[in-house]
């Protein structure tokens, strides 16, 4: 019973945790290049009483053993990097990544990366998230520039003071990396690079598989909300169904001190 007990007791912290991760997702279902992520479990040791393949006192083999878990723990919570709906605001400085690829943005003296596309110009004529972080490769000399349009190659072009003609004044790369799953989110919308994700490499956008830049668009967050819905009363009721786990080991001890 004792086992039974802490096998649903750890049952229980992993939905708690699943809820979590849930609610996560759901509050942030209007977070622009938000990206959802999910529960990933994994079973705990086990404790072999019958070794398969043993051999008996009459000298038989068992063709299996006798092994009981101990429980369960959620081993990770990946991001899911799939793509989210295109949302047209016909803002300029808005842009929309389609298909793979991270804008670099320096954030704290570190490079981080993004999905988010509201962009902005700073006091010193640079691209900016909204969070205040420059681009990184940066895209300055933006300062009165009129006419501001992005290709989907990413080249930024735009008509300097005393000029009639756009030129090109930089150009947006996107990042990828081998492994997105491993980044490590940091909040703000970014991402930082890790062991797991592998080093970056810079494309310039719809090269080398990387996606392309869709100005005026920005990319909403991956959730659905129907299938956060479902997540989370399959997470209750597994709750649920723990805590009745406890509740009959518990009457099955008290059962038990009761004989005489």
């Amino acid at each position: 019973m004792l086992n039974a007990l802490y096998s649903a007791a750890t049952g229980m912290e992993a939905q708690q945790l699943r809820i979590s991760v849930i609610s996560n997702n759901l509050a942030n279902m209007s977070t622009s290049g938000f990206k959802q992520s999910r529960a990933v479990f994994q079973d705990l040791i086990y404790q072999t009483q019958q070794q398969a393949g043993a051999t008996t006192t009459a000298g038989e083999q068992l063709p299996s053993g006798i092994q009981v878990g101990t429980g369960v723990k959620v081993v990770s919570t990946p991001v899911i990097f799939s793509q989210g709906i295109m949302e047209q605001t016909a803002r300029d400085l808005d842009i929309a990544i389609e298909g793979d690829g991270f804008l670099g943005v320096s954030a704290n003296g570190q490079t981080a990366y993004t999905r988010a596309g509201s962009l902005s110009v700073s006091a010193t004529g640079s691209l900016v998230t909204q969070q205040g972080y420059e681009l990184n490769p940066p895209v300055s000399g933006l300062a009165g520039v009129s006419g501001l349009t992005i290709t989907s190659d990413g080249a930024v072009n735009g008509i300097t003071p005393g000029q009639t003609t756009a030129t090109t004044l930089g150009n947006l790369s996107l990042s990828t990396f081998a492994n997105p799953s491993g980044l490590s989110a940091k909040g703000s919308n970014l991402f930082m690079e890790t062991a797991a994700s592998g080093t970056p490499t810079s494309n310039t956008p719809g090269q080398s598989g990387a996606g392309t830049i869709r100005q005026g668009f920005l990319e909403s967050s991956n959730v659905n909300i129907a299938d956060e819905l479902i997540k989370m009363i399959l997470a209750q009721r597994s709750f649920e169904m723990n805590s009745k786990v406890v509740k009959t080991a518990d009457e099955m001890m008290g059962s038990m001190n009761q004989l005489r």
